[in-house]
């Protein structure tokens, strides 16, 4: 179990993997994001995009899966204050296979049985970012 106490300044991990399928996309997009070029292949091949591509919300929610599942689930995690800086920065389109890159930008104490820590996560198809967020996770301290 990770504490408040075992993460630093400049920690980074690199962790999961997840590759999308055409069908992934469609059914995420009609049930919270029906958007054309997300839900119809012959619309999407007309849009700016030339093809199908994946809802921010779903690439976000993909990248947070990875994230409970390689970190949070291994951590004394208490929720989260928020997310800020949040950028989709290219499309995901089928067959894309995301990873995730975790730096801790910073840390904050305060009081009681919990700190504050400030991480980037950074999701990424062929290295390359597709999306990007800045958020305040708590976690419990050791000794809280």
């Amino acid at each position: 179990m990770h504490y408040f106490e075992d993460m630093t300044a400049g920690d980074v991990k690199t962790f999961g993997e997840k590759t999308v399928t055409r069908e992934e996309i469609i059914d995420f997009a009609e049930e919270y994001d029906p958007q054309p070029f997300h839900t119809d292949e012959d619309a999407a091949a007309e849009s700016q995009f030339g093809g199908l591509i994946a809802s921010g919300w779903h690439t976000a929610s993909m990248c947070m899966r990875m994230l409970v599942d390689n970190h949070l689930s291994e951590s004394a995690s208490a929720g989260a204050r928020g997310v800020r800086e949040l950028k989709w920065i290219r499309p995901v389109r089928p067959g894309d296979t995301i990873t995730c890159r975790l730096e801790v930008i910073d840390k904050k104490p305060g009081d009681g049985p919990v700190g504050t820590i400030v991480s980037e996560l950074t999701g990424l198809v062929d290295g390359e970012p597709v999306i990007r967020w800045e958020a305040e996770a708590m976690f419990e301290k050791r000794d809280g």
